[in-house]
């Protein structure tokens, strides 16, 4: 690159307020490179990324401009792919996997109102303010979105809402002395056995929790966090009258509110590469996934209905774009007591060779792997990390584009964020229940699990004493803002659901009752299949 061009790059940049280190000039003089005959284009394509990027600092290092520059070239690859093209290509160049450890973490601030991300390494192992955070996170995650909804506002004119007066929230601090009805938002906690507590950031209170009160639908458990209307009691209890989950906002209208901030870990686009790969994505319809759980690989009949599965779809005219497989992968728990990681490790290799003998889903398809809760790995706690190499190398010398993801984990297709979690969340959410559900609107548990995660904009609402979670983590799990489609690897019977605007599915389990999902995630349209 010659001196010219580098002054030139140096000039532009500081025309528009920008300090280069030297690992980004390097870098931004290798992008220029690529296009000889269009340079000064590519320059003010740049610029351009970078001006719409939620930077840090206008200082730019290696990372910062590494990171536009990966998705201008990704999605220079969508165009260059035909948009009809069902191949290989064109599902590469569309897809992005994010996992869980590389998720942006989000801080809200109630004084300036608005969301900044955590900056630095997270470490595994937090300090006791590290779980008080992680409550404070979600409380103000769900807080900011209730004040935007116009029947918890504070009123213009003196006019009541509901059936008692206003629905403007109170704190709970300021309900000492006060009578009459009332509505606070707090998070459901047994500070003392046997007696449970409403919390919010000033203070608790003690309530009572009966089946007569009016709820909305949903799993009422500790740590989820509720809108309760009622009434300060001289005792100092709250008695509760109605009690459900903070309203849900519209995708678009939580993505308007902070424009510019990557919720979802996947890069910020420009308007102009959003349109374009949304006329991409129209042409995208035949694309497919290919959603399996529990394929356990040390039974002989799952192991039987999977290669008949493969074979169905390698005769197929258009083969599946992603076969996603989820854990459990053996049929014991993977933990203290398991000694047969080399027979799990051969497995995982007889697994490859069955995916390579179809030589065009090997070719055409992309494989993704995701641990399931009894799976091998350090522990049990949330998010999991990806399975080990040492388990999985065999199935990688015979599919060599083959993905090993965290749990959960996170893909943008196009314009789709889907998000995949394999928990056994039903079964644990039912017994954690602290009062039968609502059955006005729907009595199907998995309706309740959905309307539950959703609600609470977080995969996993459960007590840390029944599912544990990695403090400086728990943002992986958050689901803000809501993404299109939320898969749930579950055990429980094979679903699917679209609630809000939100398609969430159940694949079922493949190794007990041989049942599993084709997804067009395009159309978001949900194929319940089974053998």
């Amino acid at each position: 690159m010659s001196g010219a061009m580098r002054n030139k790059v140096q000039r532009k940049f500081k025309m528009r307020g920008y300090t280069l280190k030297v690992e980004a000039l390097s870098g931004i003089l290798s992008f220029v490179s690529r296009f000889p005959e269009a340079e000064d284009e590519a320059l003010d394509l740049l610029l351009d990324e970078l001006h719409h990027s939620s930077l840090k600092s206008s200082i730019l290092d290696k990372e910062s401009v590494h990171r536009v520059v990966s998705l201008l070239l990704e999605a220079e690859a969508a165009v260059e792919e035909s948009p009809t093209s069902s191949g290989y290509g064109s599902a590469a160049s569309a897809l992005r996997i994010i996992h869980a450890f590389d998720f942006p973490k989000f801080h809200y601030d109630p004084i300036k109102k608005n969301f900044h991300e955590h900056t630095g390494k997270l470490p595994i192992h937090g300090d006791a303010s590290a779980k008080a955070t992680l409550y404070r996170d979600r409380f103000l995650l769900l807080f900011q979105r209730l004040s935007r909804d116009p029947h918890f506002s504070r009123p213009v004119f003196d006019t009541d809402i509901s059936d008692y007066g206003s629905c403007q929230i109170s704190t709970i601090q300021s309900l000492v002395g006060q009578r009459g009805k009332r509505w606070v938002m707090g998070l459901i906690s047994q500070l003392e056995d046997g007696h449970f507590y409403l919390e919010d950031l000033t203070a608790a209170m003690k309530i009572f929790l009966y089946t007569k009160h009016r709820i909305t639908t949903g799993f009422f458990s500790e740590n989820t966090i509720v809108l309760a209307e009622g009434e300060m009691l001289l005792n100092g209890i709250f008695q509760v009258k109605t009690c459900g989950f903070p309203p849900l906002e519209d995708r678009e209208k939580s993505v308007a509110s902070f424009s510019g901030l990557d919720y979802f870990g996947s890069g910020s686009l420009t308007k102009e590469e959003t349109l374009r790969l949304a006329e991409l994505e129209t042409g995208a319809v035949k694309d497919m996934f290919v959603v399996l759980s529990d394929v356990w690989l040390d039974n002989e009949e799952a192991i039987g209905n999977l290669e008949t599965v493969l074979s169905g779809y390698e005769n197929e005219e258009v083969v599946p774009s992603l076969f996603v497989f989820m854990g459990n992968f053996c049929s014991h728990p993977c933990n203290l007591s398991f000694n047969a990681y080399s027979s799990l490790r051969s497995q995982f290799g007889k697994l490859g060779q069955m995916i390579a003998s179809h030589q065009r889903l090997k070719e055409l398809s992309r494989f993704l792997f995701i641990p399931g809760p009894d799976d091998v790995g350090p522990s049990t706690v949330l998010p999991r990390c990806p399975l080990p190499n040492y388990i999985t190398e065999e199935l990688q010398k015979y599919i060599p584009n083959s993905i090993f993801s965290s749990n959960p984990c996170r893909i943008k297709f196009y314009s789709q964020e889907i998000i995949f979690f394999r928990q056994d969340i039903l079964y644990r959410m039912r017994r954690a229940c602290l009062m039968p559900p609502s059955t006005e609107e729907t009595s199907d548990p998995f309706e309740h699990l959905v309307a539950t995660i959703t609600h609470q904009s977080h995969l996993c609402p459960l007590p840390l004493s029944v599912q544990p979670i990695i403090w400086n983590y728990d943002h992986c799990l958050h689901l803000y803002p809501t993404p299109h489609t939320i898969v749930l690897g579950d055990r429980s019977e094979q679903k699917a659901f679209k609630y809000t605007g939100i398609t969430c599915f159940n694949p079922g389990s493949f190794s007990n009752d041989s049942t599993f999902v084709a997804y067009r995630p395009c159309t978001r349209e949900v194929e319940l299949s089974a053998l």
